[in-house]
């Protein structure tokens, strides 16, 4: 071969590679990203599992959330209805510290995974309902008795949980919780004596 085909041959090998070498290049990284993508794929999906509750602390949960629902709707009657300026003062309590451990409650529940009520029970909108109806002394010994009763379950059931829930966090807001609760409940027995002396007396 001469000289001249020699180098003409040599040109067109370089000219192939030169094609042929780039879309090599190109196709390797699409390969590797897809390859990826699979895996990023694949832990994304391991990671979207909640984790789960036992039947006692979602109870418990799904019950102190509508009962927060009906101590903040029976806190704004009395702020607005009573009579009494301490059972006043005490329903607006009741909507100020009561929403906020509703929303407390809230995040803990879209952690976990719960579902909360939506709206309260038909016999908690009957209690409602029932105390929107009256007015001035009546209602305030009304909501005060209901508050005094409400309480006491109240506390019972978040000592329970603050000690033998089965979920830390869930035992821990009710173990947070719990001091205003108490509170809540040495506040409304103390408005109930000065309300009705007599009973307290023979107590």
């Amino acid at each position: 071969m001469s000289t001249n085909n020699k180098s003409l041959a040599m040109a067109a090998t370089l000219t192939g590679l030169l094609i042929v070498g780039p879309a090599l290049i190109a196709q390797s990284p699409s390969a590797s990203t897809s390859s990826s993508m699979s895996k990023t794929t694949k832990t994304t999906t391991t990671t979207t599992t909640t984790s789960k509750l036992s039947a006692g602390d979602t109870k418990f949960m799904r019950g102190a959330a509508t009962g927060g629902m009906e101590e903040v709707e029976l806190g704004k009657l009395a702020a607005q209805k009573a009579s009494n300026p301490d059972v006043k003062s005490f329903g607006q309590h009741m909507v100020d510290d009561h929403s906020k451990a509703n929303d407390q409650l809230k995040e803990l529940a879209a952690q976990k995974g719960v579902t909360l009520p939506a709206a309260m029970s038909n016999q908690q909108k009957h209690d409602v309902s029932k105390l929107a109806s009256l007015s001035g002394a009546a209602f305030d010994s009304a909501y005060v008795s209901m508050m005094v009763q409400d309480h006491k379950k109240d506390v019972a059931e978040f000592q329970k949980e603050s000690k033998s829930g089965k979920d830390s966090d869930v035992k821990g807001w009710a173990a947070t919780t719990l001091p205003t609760l108490e509170g809540h409940l040495k506040m409304i027995e103390g408005i109930s004596s000065s309300m009705h002396p007599s009973k307290s007396a023979k107590k």
